[in-house]
């Protein structure tokens, strides 16, 4: 049986996929939504850095002898994702990245982007990243109900995460795999992402609608990981 992983975005945990989750499990997937160290009910977990979350993901499919793995990283989470997939090796089936950074050698999560702001945060909230308010999940198709949702249940963030380098082994681009695009964040792949998609071993599927799909469109999100891996 196809077991999809789902890891979500910083400041999340394994909650997020609540109706993802759900949706999958209704079409017959058996799905593990997990929450790295650090987050949500793992909170005061020790998450010294980025390698602690790449740890998270393979520990995890080593713990419950996972095989034929798809592993699903959201935003952040493509990152320790794409190093989990170098890393569980012949188990992984397809990678899916949601609206996701990408795991480049040597490259953090805060690389490529205007990132000082997200230092600075950093350093002064005790190496965390805090919470962010509710005009953050603005304009992303989300509805007042589902931002309150993500204010809610959303915690600081492991700040040296984010900023420490991914260590791949292999390119994710020798792994085959799916681009969900989210199209209100962005008309198109970039950087990283956009490098991606130019192996044939991945594919690009858009979203109309914003950065927390699994919020906002749940349902659609659920049939596009299903349809990923199902044969023609």
């Amino acid at each position: 049986m196809t077991n999809f992983v789902l890891v979500a975005g910083a400041r999340l945990g394994a909650w997020a996929w609540d109706e993802v989750a759900a949706s999958l499990r209704a079409s017959g997937r058996a799905v593990h939504p997990l929450t790295l160290s650090g987050l949500a009910e793992k909170q005061g977990v020790p998450a010294p850095g980025q390698q602690s979350h790449v740890d998270d993901i393979v520990a995890e499919v080593e713990r419950l002898d996972l095989r034929d793995v798809v592993l699903v990283g959201h935003s952040y989470s493509g990152i320790p994702v794409g190093q989990a997939a170098v890393r569980i090796g012949d188990r992984l089936r397809h990678v899916v990245l949601v609206d996701a950074s990408v795991a480049v050698d040597g490259e953090s999560f805060l690389s490529g982007w205007p990132s000082d702001p997200v230092r600075a945060e950093i350093e002064a909230n005790g190496g965390l990243w805090p919470s962010a308010p509710a005009a953050h999940y603005a304009d992303q198709g989300l509805t007042d109900e589902q931002i309150a949702r993500l204010v809610d249940g959303q915690t600081p963030h492991p700040g040296a995460t984010l900023t420490e380098p991914a260590v791949m082994a292999r390119p994710l681009s020798e792994f085959p795999g799916t681009y969900i695009k989210c199209l209100l964040d962005g008309d198109e792949p970039w950087g990283a992402a956009a490098e991606l998609l130019k192996s044939d071993r991945w594919e690009l599927v858009n979203m109309d609608t914003g950065h927390w799909p699994m919020f906002s469109q749940p349902h659609e999100l659920a049939r596009i990981l299903h349809e990923s891996v199902t044969a023609p």
